[in-house]
């Protein structure tokens, strides 16, 4: 059968169409023709909405776990003395720097001076101040010509591994990318040993360390965890166990840093204890502290407590009709004692 229309065929093919349309009426016209565009753009409009979804889901994706921190203002060392306890960590911060200024002052002598490793492992329990330091070192890095911008950038295990073949090199160069200049904070870093990853830890750890070497003076690595897990992690891995030589130890709090911390707190936003209260807080960061398990949050369990601590304050005293300034601020041994009752730790 023959598909072509002589030129009557034609002409009496678009006569019938005037005649339909004319005979719908205008609105009729109108409304075939919308529906027709609609059709035409839908198709493109569905293309378009696939591609910005992939890239929102990508994006998202690298940014869940990943927390960028601007560069820290004002001078690093005070940052780091008026730090609640950890006085170790604060001698071998200040000897790592005396080091580097010494070393840096040879090379501008033309003495000659050995090879620095900047990168840093940090062991110890949860919530002991091991991102605060970081931040603080990235800032002395910059503030000492080791790095340019002194930013950190903070990540996990999450941030590095991706979810298919092929995309964690990807994933760890991105990061990487996003750190130079300035700090690439790994928590938790012995989580990238492969234990059923399907090779995927491997991945980031060879990728990181490439580069590690490739941008050794733009990247610098701080890795950190607990202590005999980040041992075995750096021991797991040859090329780990060269460029991480330097190990700061975070301790513990003890029951009465963590009082000086929950009242750095209580003074920060104005509130204060009456006696009773601080009495119990006094001992039950003792008992806290003698009973601790190895999750224990340390730091992050006396922020966990305080904020609980005014929740509960906040609904005794909303029960009020017209508190006083001292009713708003005071805190009762029943307000702390609800709230440390609330809080694991």
């Amino acid at each position: 059968m023959s598909m072509n229309y002589s030129g009557g065929e034609s002409n009496g093919l678009v006569n019938g169409l005037k005649k339909f349309f004319m005979g719908c009426g205008a609105v009729s016209f109108i409304m075939f023709a919308l529906v027709m565009c609609i059709g035409i753009f839908a198709d493109g409009d569905d293309k378009k909405k696939d591609v910005t979804e992939s890239q929102v889901g990508l994006s998202e994706t690298r940014n869940d776990s990943v927390q960028r921190r601007d560069v820290l203002e004002g001078d690093p060392m005070k940052e780091l003395e008026s730090l609640t306890g950890m006085p170790e960590v604060k001698a071998e911060v200040k000897s790592l720097a005396n080091f580097i200024k010494v070393q840096k002052q040879r090379e501008a002598q033309g003495l000659k001076t050995p090879q620095i490793s900047y990168h840093l492992v940090f062991t110890g329990s949860p919530g002991t101040g091991k991102t605060t330091v970081a931040r603080i070192i990235a800032r002395i890095y910059k503030d000492l010509g080791v790095l340019k911008s002194g930013h950190l950038v903070e990540t996990d295990r999450s941030g590095l591994i991706a979810e298919y073949v092929g995309q964690t090199a990807v994933k760890t160069n991105h990061l990487c990318d996003s750190a130079l200049n300035g700090v690439l904070f790994i928590d938790e870093a012995y989580a990238l040993l492969d234990e059923g990853s399907g090779g995927y830890g491997s991945e980031a750890i060879a990728t990181l360390l490439k580069r590690m070497e490739d941008d050794r003076d733009r990247l610098v690595v701080i890795v950190a965890g607990y202590t005999n897990e980040m041992k075995k992690f750096i021991n797991a891995n040859p090329g780990l166990q060269s460029r991480f030589t330097r190990y700061i130890d975070f301790p513990d709090f003890k029951p009465d840093e963590l009082v000086e911390i929950y009242m750095s707190r209580v003074n920060k936003y104005g509130y204060t204890l009456d006696d009773d209260a601080y009495k119990y807080l006094q001992e039950k960061f003792k008992y806290v502290y003698q009973h601790k398990s190895k999750n224990f949050g340390n730091g992050r369990y006396v922020r966990n407590v305080f904020e609980q601590t005014i929740t509960e304050q906040a609904n005794r005293v909303a029960k009020q009709s017209n508190p006083s300034k001292k009713e708003l601020n005071t805190i009762t041994l029943e307000d702390l004692r609800k709230a440390c009752d609330f809080v694991r730790y």
